[in-house]
């Protein structure tokens, strides 16, 4: 049949098959004036069925495995039926870790590389300008002859959006100080997430430094305010990093609710380090998408061994913000720092004086069974005044200040009791 006479869909599954670029875009008379030089120029109907196998002396293997779905030009909004009609197709959803050659894969399972991820091919991403970290929906194909991953066969959302809508970028919104609260205070509230509450309060935008030592309750403090946290309607993530594998079950029974990225002890420092960036990144998209993110990281010390440079850990921390443009969501990060080494000191001193709110836990509180370990002293809190109503703040300054001069011991038991006969904060400060 004369290419004059064919249906669009068949020039288009033509063009795919000769490796025309670009395509969609074209006119009809430019698509067969395209397929016509593409066929003179002997890329034929033998280099297209060639170009699914893997060619390691031409590209990178994995961009080899890939270049079918890069070829098809996939994800458009004019997918042609030919596509539309891919047998065996699995609707995926993931996080995009995009590789140095312009290619990525959706991880569904984590961040890790596992064998499940999808291809997602290099023009897909420049089209729908896609950045590490979005999360990115579409129907997957299975792998082909010499492939070994699925490949997208079209991006259907980014971050729950259409991916023609225009997307803002995280580092152009501007930072504005943390104005609403998690929690209201008459909230009835685990007795370890009212005693931070009392502290701080928590707010959306934070950057919150937990400095504990071991075995002071850090764990159990990070899990009870994910717990809280989940009941709101942010977006919940939890950060491991260095930690023993096992832990990682444990953090899933805890929090089903959460988002769980782990770069356990097993891993290379680079891996965690890769994980633990890429996190923060789908973080990020999902901040300035305009939702409510909360990472949970445990710990910075940790993390600090894979940058090898205390410092760097900074960049991760100082992403914590509310965003000041209308629409935009805001990214709180709640991250703990070992404090019983020189590891833990730098980074401590690296972070410091960068969050909205300090709060150090004492081991020696938590043997003697004392919950929750909060040494109030040593904690802090900056903006308050656009948190609290201003009877409430007098009242939480009234309560630090009687705090402050106790004995810690003296103090944490004090405000644990102090919650344990009241039902909600706004009852406790009530009897100030």
């Amino acid at each position: 049949m004369a290419l004059t006479d064919q249906h669009l869909a068949e020039l288009h599954q033509r063009a795919r098959e000769l490796g025309v670029p670009k395509y969609r875009m074209l006119t009809r008379d430019e698509l067969i004036e395209a397929i016509d030089s593409a066929g003179d120029a002997g890329g034929g109907r033998e280099e297209a069925v060639d170009a699914g196998i893997e060619r390691p002396r031409r590209e990178p293997e994995r961009q080899a495995r890939g270049r079918d779905a890069d070829k098809s030009e996939q994800g458009g909004p004019e997918e042609d039926e030919a596509e539309r009609a891919e047998p065996d197709t699995e609707e995926v959803s993931g996080v995009l870790d995009r590789m140095p050659q312009g290619y990525g894969f959706l991880r569904l399972g984590g961040l890790r590389e596992a064998a499940g991820d999808v291809y997602v091919s290099a023009s897909q991403i420049r089209r729908c300008e896609l950045r590490p970290g979005d999360e990115v929906s579409g129907p997957a194909r299975p792998p082909r002859r010499g492939e070994r991953h699925r490949a997208l066969v079209r991006i259907e959302a980014v971050n729950g959006q259409s991916p023609e809508e225009e997307r803002r970028h995280f580092e152009d919104l501007t930072p504005a100080p943390p104005s609403r609260r998690m929690f209201p205070p008459d909230a009835e509230l685990d007795p370890l997430v009212r005693a931070v509450d009392l502290l701080g309060p928590l707010a959306f935008g934070q950057r919150v430094l937990v400095l504990a030592q071991p075995r002071s309750g850090r764990t159990t403090l990070l899990r009870a305010l994910g717990s809280a946290i989940a009941e709101t309607d942010a977006h919940l993530c939890v950060l491991v990093a260095d930690e023993r594998p096992e832990e990682v079950p444990q953090w899933e029974q805890a929090l089903p609710q959460a988002e769980i990225f782990a770069a356990t002890a097993d891993e290379e420092p680079r891996e965690q380090v890769r994980e633990a960036e890429l996190a923060m990144g789908h973080a990020k998209r999902l901040a300035e998408a305009g939702g409510d993110v909360v990472v949970l990281i445990d710990s910075l010390s940790r993390l600090a061994l894979g940058y090898r440079d205390p410092a760097r850990v900074k960049r991760i921390f100082g992403v914590g913000r509310q965003l000041g443009e209308e629409g935009s969501g805001s990214l709180t990060v709640i991250a703990t720092v070992l404090d019983s080494d020189d590891r833990g000191a730098e980074v401590r001193e690296a972070v410091e004086t960068t969050e909205n709110l300090l709060l150090r836990l004492d081991a020696g509180l938590a043997a003697k069974g004392i919950f929750p370990s909060l040494v109030a002293r040593d904690s802090r809190a900056s903006g308050e005044d656009q948190l609290r109503d201003p009877e409430e703040l007098e009242k939480a300054r009234v309560l630090r200040t009687e705090l402050a001069e106790m004995e810690p011991e003296e103090a944490a038991q004090a405000l644990a009791d102090q919650i344990a006969a009241t039902s909600s904060n706004a009852e406790l400060l009530s009897r100030l």
